[in-house]
């Protein structure tokens, strides 16, 4: 396959629109008159359009491993459409946040996901809970870059490092100069090239010579299993966890709360939350209906040939392939700039997630407390830099940065969701449950292995079986973990809170300073109250006299 020269043109032409825009949009940024520039850039100044609010806070989750993911889900003969969770599982996740996290997170004016966090357990459970939120991001981002790669490598045939090290520095530099305004705005155009060009590519694949109707294959088998796929009986506690693990996990992140916080009111943040967990199932219905066409697909009769792309390992460029072998040329251009545009829309956003909260909230609370905004701007940017070229390092160990992307995602779940909901919604938790609930979470889901790092589990769960000489957790341990730490935190707070209250253990080592000291009361010389005791006799008499 040679050189797709056109190919290569029009994604330079998109590159360039997009830097354009970030560009403008990191000008109009410095124009806000405000007094604290890393508000702006965190939070757009807590006054963003509604529409730029909405566009991007559904591109966020529209990302490149969204559309990907949701294709080769549908394509691969032992999934099927009903193991397509993502859509349903964001929308449900945007519609719990508006209704239950949006308003507390907004009254107090945060500007992170890790503020209240520090405010109720201090900045050493801070500085630990940002560690899993810091390495998700990194591997989200990583993970993306590594399947934008891949994609170009199959319509284009260039190197896929071109490809990762181009996009990364596309999006550094557009993050770097504008914040949230600069990922905002373009999240707009990357959006409306994401609907647009994959819906274009639909009917040419649908009308491939190769292709059966899918409305024939989701139920009948021909070329491989039916698309509609199945859930086997001992599948269902995995298949409630991971949808659990969707729902909840997807809360807390910092690139959810940062377009919650930037919305100009309460009521605007809670619609937009709303509104884009439906766009989250609009906009996955062009890769369910291209992983439906890949499993439709005759695959010798296209220049791919045999064996299919399952038989293969392909299974994860299902979509790139469908739009390389089952459409035009000028038609699989466009969708690969659906597939450039939903990887920046979200690497951009998880770049801005991980170096907002290290500059706010590491560097400006713990490392340097008298920070001045410049500086805490300038720690932002540099943060911005070295999360963006470490991100782009890892993408070359594609298949290694997907199982760590995957295993940092369960850590915020298991690990970060059950603080939020403490620090927001139980009162009286402290430090200690913080603590205890982090590492008794953190040792559970590492006992319970881990099958792509080739880590055998030490605890096995009701189900757990040996598949293809890898363990298996079929129950649903990842939100198991997740309830227990949430359960520990609140038994450990109220725990220490009693034995220190009742001195049951000296209060030197209540080294959090959960109990405060009670104040000294000072008494007054005796002479003062002399003569205070004749002033107040002196005051009786004067009221007497009149």
């Amino acid at each position: 396959m040679a050189l797709n020269v056109g190919g290569l043109v029009g994604l330079i032409v998109f590159y360039l629109i997009t830097l354009g825009t970030g560009l403008w949009a990191s000008w109009k940024s410095k124009r806000e008159k405000r007094q604290n520039p890393s508000e702006v850039a965190i939070v757009g100044g807590r006054n963003m359009n509604f529409w730029v609010g909405l566009f991007t806070a559904t591109a966020t989750w529209v990302g490149g491993a969204y559309i990907n993911g949701t294709a080769e889900i549908v394509y691969l003969p032992s999934r099927g459409l009903v193991w397509v969770q993502a859509p349903a599982g964001f929308a449900l996740s945007l519609l719990i946040g508006g209704l239950f996290f949006v308003d507390p997170m907004r009254s107090k004016n945060y500007l992170t996901m890790m503020d209240p966090i520090q405010e109720a357990y201090g900045n050493m459970m801070g500085s630990l809970l940002f560690i899993p939120s810091l390495i998700a991001d990194i591997f989200w981002f990583a993970a993306i870059l590594a399947s934008l790669g891949a994609t170009m490598k199959v319509i284009l045939d260039i190197q896929g490092y071109l490809a990762i090290i181009i996009s990364a520095c596309t999006v550094v530099l557009y993050t770097f100069l504008g914040g949230l305004y600069s990922v905002a705005y373009t999240d707009v155009i990357q959006l409306v090239f994401i609907m647009a060009s994959l819906w274009i590519c639909i009917p040419f694949a649908m009308m491939n010579f190769a292709t059966e109707s899918i409305s024939s294959t989701i139920t009948h088998e021909i070329f491989q299993a039916p698309w509609v796929g199945k859930i086997e009986v001992h599948d269902v506690g995995r298949w409630l966890d991971d949808f659990l693990y969707l729902v909840l996990g997807s809360i807390p992140w910092q690139t959810y709360f940062q377009r919650m916080l930037s919305a100009s009111s309460s009521k605007q943040a809670r619609l937009i939350s709303y509104l884009s967990g439906m766009g989250c199932c609009m906009l996955a219905i062009p890769s369910v209906l291209i992983g439906a066409v890949a499993a439709s697909t005759d695959w010798n009769q296209t220049d791919y040939g045999l064996p299919t792309p399952n038989d293969r390992g392909d299974s994860a460029l299902i979509l790139p392939l469908v739009l390389q072998y089952l459409c035009p040329t000028y038609v699989s251009i466009g969708g690969l700039g659906a597939i450039a545009a939903a990887v920046m829309s979200s690497g951009d956003s998880a770049l801005l997630s991980a170096s907002s909260m290290f500059a706010h909230n590491i560097y400006r609370k713990i490392l340097r407390k008298k920070a001045t905004e410049k500086d805490v701007l300038w720690t932002m940017r540099a943060s911005i830099v070295v999360f963006g070229s470490l991100a782009a390092a890892l993408a070359f160990y594609s298949h290694s940065v997907y199982d760590l992307w995957f295993l940092g995602g369960e850590l915020v779940y298991a690990l970060l969701f059950p603080q939020l909901c403490c620090v927001l919604f139980i009162p009286n938790t402290n430090a200690y449950g913080s603590a205890a609930g982090f590492f008794f979470g953190f040792l559970l889901r590492l006992l319970a292995g881990e099958p792509s790092l080739k880590i055998p589990p030490l605890i096995c769960y009701p189900g757990c079986s040996l598949v293809d000489g890898a363990y298996v957790q079929r129950f649903p341990f990842k939100t198991v973990t997740m309830l227990l730490t949430l359960l520990t935190i609140i038994s450990v707070s109220y725990l220490a809170a009693f034995v220190f209250r009742r001195n049951l253990l000296p209060r030197e080592w209540d080294f959090c300073k959960l109990i405060k000291e009670d104040p000294v009361l000072i008494s007054l010389p005796l002479k003062e109250k002399e003569m205070e005791g004749q002033k107040d006799e002196d005051d009786e008499i004067m009221g007497g006299g009149k």
